[in-house]
């Protein structure tokens, strides 16, 4: 393929950001079932305009703030022993809005590649980008690649950033390569099966998310992973992803540990 390999809350659960930040971190670190921890976290991070604006700010003061949450998250995640984080950093769709704060974006993005270089290395973490990077401009690709490769030998937790990444695009990539086996005489219709999708998708090779966040409150998907989500358990805070903090993570994870996931089937 062409394409490279890149929350939500319900209502009753609301209640929890109308706690401080030390009552939301003492009831999450005390409520956490150890064993039953999420292996795979994904983030839909949204509200960085809105909270810019609400603030009296420019909306790219939002997105640089967004880059000091990814920070504070990327680390609280490698400190809880998350196996897998995947962030929804620039959606397909995202190319409709206007051309100043696009070409802003670019450059954070290129910008974020080659300050976190050095850190990503030296906390062992591995790194995936998928979306389908080929309208990214040929700058922040090269970027892309350096840091792809400067993460090549980590073990640690895995960054997987989501970039012109969109879910139903991905799921057509994966449809073509299939479709290509099978002219190709490698692979028999009937011989197609979740684990030949799953084989073919950007995130070949990670497991599924267990927990899927979204931030600022909005309750939908936004063509995030769709496949890949099929049992993730779903939080949405009002909080937006600028202030988004370690407190709001782990109260997320708190929640979760204390659901009962029956994968279709009934609680033991």
């Amino acid at each position: 393929m062409n394409s490279l390999s890149q929350s939500v809350e319900p209502q009753p659960e609301r209640r929890s950001d109308s706690q401080s930040p030390t009552e939301k971190s003492s009831a999450s670190e005390e409520g956490v079932v150890a064993e039953k921890k999420p292996k795979h976290i994904a983030i839909i991070m949204d509200g960085n305009g809105r909270w810019a604006q609400q603030q009296g700010l420019p909306r790219i003061e939002g997105h640089l703030r967004g880059v000091e949450s990814v920070r504070r998250i990327m680390e609280a995640c490698r400190d809880l022993d998350v196996e897998v984080l995947t962030l929804f950093c620039l959606s397909s769709e995202n190319w409709k809005r206007p051309a100043a704060e696009l070409e802003f974006l670019m450059a954070l993005l290129r910008e974020y590649l080659i300050a976190e270089r050095d850190t990503l290395v030296k906390n062992n973490l591995r790194l995936r980008i998928i979306g389908r990077r080929e309208r990214m401009p040929p700058d922040v690709q090269s970027e892309m690649d350096r840091t792809l490769e400067a993460c090549s030998a980590n073990t640690g937790m895995t960054l997987c950033l989501a970039i012109n990444y969109g879910a139903r695009s991905e799921l057509v990539d994966c449809v073509r390569a299939l479709a290509e086996q099978v002219v190709a005489g490698t692979l028999k219709p009937t011989d197609i099966s979740e684990q030949s999708i799953d084989s073919e998708l950007y995130t070949a090779g990670l497991p599924d998310p267990d927990l899927l966040i979204r931030t600022s409150g909005e309750m939908r998907i936004s063509n995030f992973l769709l496949w890949q989500i099929s049992y993730s358990e779903l939080w949405v805070t009002e909080t937006a992803w600028p202030e988004f903090d370690r407190q709001h993570l782990e109260a997320a994870i708190a929640e979760f540990s204390n659901r009962q996931r029956r994968f279709g089937g009934l609680n033991a």
